[in-house]
């Protein structure tokens, strides 16, 4: 159960991005119970992010780092606290005050984001966001300090008195063309806090302050603080060395640059050579996998392996190794350039190297192998620590290139759908058809998590055509929720009627022909089925697929059920996921869904639970999870501005809830009871009453069998319509978006209601007649408000005119009135002046029933949409005769 407010017991605090790339602190369950360090700082961050919006962040950056975090919260508390070295270190900050401009770093900021866990709202993690951050902390640092009375000192040491300010003292170390002494030390200062530019010797300061102790004592003070942590500054202090210009040794230099750290957290601001900061005098092991092209395409074809030791962008020889070796400890000159030898972690990296060597060198690994060891490198150098940073595994020149392109779908060849394929693809849309089909050659896995509304059944239908034009007679598999089942048979004949096709499900088999046995599946290109037939039918497990597709594949994202292991042992060449829930949110819900992919490719699932532990202590973890697992998912946002164009500002998705069977049992009575009362029934008023109270009890059971029985608890899965509305709101919830549903019938608000609270995990606002219009106004103001509140059900009448409702990005028409105009306006509460996002309406039409076939005539007979317009009541069906209205009435399955 999630919060803003309460802490739950073992909880702990967890950040969320929202779809406006708002930041949200929220309360989560644990599975551990946190320290009480953890629970005290937890705290404190929220009470900071609920009371100082614009400080919680400055806040975060200045808390303990030994106090571990959630992940979500831990990864911006590294990102503030790149933002708070970098506002400590800005020269004459105490003078600047409210004035600050505190630079970011592009790359250092990217590096970030490669290696950011993952959270919910993951998708909406970008530079621009992490960039609008930065600039945010500058903004509530300069109004916290202008407002406040105290130095910036004193005021940063309200967040932590661990903070020191960069002085005016700068340590400078460059290099010299002398062998003996090779390095120069020299201390400066600046006269003017306010001109950082101006640059004096430190020895200066003894005969300026001469007469003035205390200001030469507050210009050394940063100096003071950094020697009580360092030996090295102490002695120079002490001997007055440190006013002077010193020749130095390549030890002595090195034992500067060891204690760089102590001076630059004390305040002292270095300057040191960039091959010391970039860390490029330090030997490396590089493992390169695929170099060159296979001989063979597919997850199992062969890809040569490279493993060398490196100094830079410079491969080491075997002399130049020896000669490391026989370095001691300090700063050594090889390959024309100083660099670091370290002899415990230089003989590390020879072992690994050596195991490597031993374990792969001079052979081909498949590429399946080759992936699996960027993420568990640990594989290739046995027992040796393999966090060390100088160690790197990463793709050649050619498997870069598969990946890359993999990456960048635009990239990709055109490959164009059959001929009698009839839909046309959006651009976005077709560079998804490239992307699958690029897969499919390779053999590998794919999943297409495109956003909701962005056309991902119309892509797999153009990928499936290229199938049948390419390779007739081969069969491909579809597993997906039944409500779904009525979707795709509309879309196949819609947009590819020529598609052989076979529906593995008893809804759509005729009565007699339920026993029998099932056909041969080669006699067909696709076969539908859903999660729950896949486990009852043996054939459909024994054959073997070409390609194996699953819509909604969230629901395999549990791997210990029934349903997902049964999932998994289907045989296909290739496999398809298909969902517009993101897949960030939850790594147990990643591994899943690549363990049906692309299995093995990420471990078995000790193996991963293992890797997941160490990501709390070994965050750089996460960077290698992604590299591995991007190149097989493909997200497309409604909010990228590269797709956003390309698409309506309003998208119409239909969907057809199949009847339970409960639902089935009631609506095939009624439509008996309801032909024997036409039959005796006057023509005239009784007659007319008595279609209309049919209308709204068909109505009724489409929606749930409670509401037409008028007793129950409304259990869902009772329900058709609750069934779907669940799925989707899974998926509105796991985006943290937000949605209205409208029904017709002020009884079924609360249900839908009580429904959605046990979805969203949070409760929603309501509006009806009955609802006053100060209760009504607050429902409002809370789901317009910044706090999340998911979801709002309305009855038609009440919350379908005068409201203004622009947070909700999602409508759902729960069930349908027969005048579009009114659906429309109410739809336009969330498509209005104010709204900046697509807005996505789904509309719930029961299949077989009445639902179906008004809607099927509202759509074909255009002549009927006057009179449609002008009545809201449908009396316009109750001059149907008795024969038609059988015939609307009975249901078609």
């Amino acid at each position: 159960m999630l919060t803003d407010t309460a802490t739950p017991p073992r909880s702990e605090l967890n950040v969320e991005i929202m779809p406006t790339q708002a930041l949200r602190l929220i309360w989560a369950s644990s599975t551990q119970r946190p320290g009480k360090k953890q629970q005290l700082l937890n705290r404190e961050i929220f009470n900071k992010y609920t009371g100082e919006e614009d400080q919680w962040l400055l806040f975060l950056g200045c808390s303990d780092a030994g106090i571990a975090l959630a992940p979500s919260l831990d990864f911006f508390r590294h990102f503030a606290r790149i933002f708070v070295e970098a506002l400590k270190k800005m020269p004459a900050l105490e003078e600047i005050r409210d004035q600050s401009a505190v630079h970011w770093d592009t790359q250092v900021l990217e590096n970030l984001l490669a290696a950011a866990p993952l959270m919910i709202g993951a998708e909406y993690l970008n530079l621009e966001l992490m960039t609008r951050l930065w600039q945010e902390m500058n903004q509530g640092f300069n109004r916290g300090i202008g407002e406040s009375s105290h130095s910036v000192s004193q005021y940063l040491h309200g967040f932590s008195p661990h903070i020191h300010l960069a002085g005016r003292v700068y340590f400078h170390l460059v290099e010299r063309k002398n062998d003996a002494l090779p390095f120069q030390f020299l201390a400066t200062y600046t006269p003017e806090a306010a001109n950082p530019g101006k640059h004096r010797p430190l020895h200066w300061a003894l005969e300026v302050h001469r007469d003035d102790p205390e200001e030469l004592l507050e210009l050394l003070t940063t100096v003071h603080a950094a020697a009580k942590s360092s030996p090295l500054l102490k002695t120079l202090l002490d001997s007055g060395e440190l006013f002077h210009h010193l020749a130095w040794d390549a030890g002595e230099a090195f034992e500067f640059l060891k204690q760089l750290e102590s001076f630059e957290h004390a305040g002292i601001i270095c300057r040191i050579p960039d091959w010391w900061k970039k860390k490029a005098a330090t030997p490396s092991l590089k493992i390169s996998l695929g170099g060159k092209p296979p001989s063979a395409v597919g997850i199992d074809a062969l890809v040569t392996v490279d493993v060398a030791l490196f100094l830079g962008e410079d491969p080491l020889t075997d002399e130049e190794i020896k000669e490391l070796l026989n370095q001691s400890q300090g700063l050594a000159w090889i390959k024309n350039r100083w660099i670091e030898v370290d002899q415990e972690r230089l003989q590390k990296l020879l072992q690994a190297y050596e195991t490597a060597m031993g374990l792969v060198g001079n052979r081909e690994l498949s590429i399946f192998e080759a992936l699996q060891l960027q993420l568990h490198p640990d594989r290739l150098t046995g027992s040796v620590d393999t966090d060390l940073p100088d160690l790197e595994i990463g793709n050649g020149e050619w498997l870069e290139q598969v990946f890359s392109t993999l990456k960048n779908p635009e990239r990709i060849t055109k490959i164009k759908p059959a001929k009698n394929f009839l839909a046309t693809l959006r651009p976005y849309q077709q560079r998804g058809l490239n992307w699958l089909a690029f897969l499919d050659s390779l053999g590998f896995g794919a999943c297409l998590a495109d956003d909701m509304g962005l056309g991902k059944t119309i892509q797999v239908l153009a990928f499936l055509s290229t199938l049948k034009a390419r390779e007739p007679g081969k069969t491909s598999l579809l597993v997906l929720p039944a409500s779904l089942l009525s979707n795709w048979e509309g879309e196949i004949n819609q947009f590819f009627p020529d598609l052989g096709y076979f529906m593995a499900h008893p809804g759509y088999q005729k009565p007699g022909a339920r026993n029998k046995k099932p056909p041969a599946w080669d006699k067909f290109d696709l076969i539908i089925t859903t999660y729950a037939m896949i486990q009852r039918n043996q054939s459909l497990q024994e054959f073997h697929w070409r390609s194996l597709i699953l819509d909604e594949a969230q629901a395999i994202k549990n791997p210990s059920t029934r349903q997902s292991k049964t999932v998994k042992l289907l045989h296909a060449d290739t496999r398809i996921t298909m969902t517009g829930t993101p897949i960030e949110n939850a790594l147990s819900d990643l591994w899943s869904l690549f363990d049906f992919m692309n299995p093995g490719l990420l471990g078995n699932m000790s193996e991963f639970k293992a890797f997941s532990k160490k990501l709390k202590k070994e965050p750089a973890g996460y960077a290698r999870l992604k590299q591995v697992v991007s190149p097989y998912i493909l997200r497309r946002m409604k909010t990228d501005k590269r797709i956003a164009p390309e698409l309506p500002d309003k998208v119409e998705m239909r969907t057809f809830p199949e009847l339970s069977k409960k639902q089935r049992v009631l609506y095939i009575d009624f439509v008996q009871e309801i032909e024997k009362r036409l039959e005796n029934a006057d023509d005239g008023i009784q007659r007319k009453g008595l279609v209309l109270s049919a209308l709204m009890k068909f109505k009724q059971i489409c929606n749930h069998p409670d509401q037409y029985l008028g007793t129950g608890d409304f259990i869902p899965a009772e329900s058709g319509k609750f069934v779907r509305l669940g799925e989707i709101c899974d998926t509105i919830h796991a985006k943290r978006e937000r949605v209205l549903v409208f029904t017709q019938f002020k009884e079924m608000v609360a249900p839908i209601q009580a429904f959605l609270s046990t979805v969203f995990q949070q409760e929603g606002g309501i509006i009806h007649g009955s609802i006053n219009i100060k209760k009504r106004k607050e429902a409002i103001d809370k789901f317009q408000g910044k706090a999340y509140c998911p979801f709002m059900v309305l009855s038609l009448k009440a919350g379908g005119i005068g409201l203004n409702l622009t947070r909700a990005n999602h409508v759902i028409h729960f069930d349908r009135w027969w005048n579009p105009a009114v659906e429309n306006q109410a739809t336009d509460r969330a498509f209005r002046i104010g709204q900046t996002r697509k807005v996505i309406v789904h509309k719930f039409i029961s299949r077989g029933t009445i639902e179906e076939k008004i809607d099927l005539m509202i759509e074909q007979k255009k002549k009927l949409a006057d009179e449609i317009i002008s009545d809201s009541q449908g009396t316009w069906i109750t001059a149907m005769d008795d024969r038609e209205l059988m015939e609307l009435f009975t249901l078609k399955i």
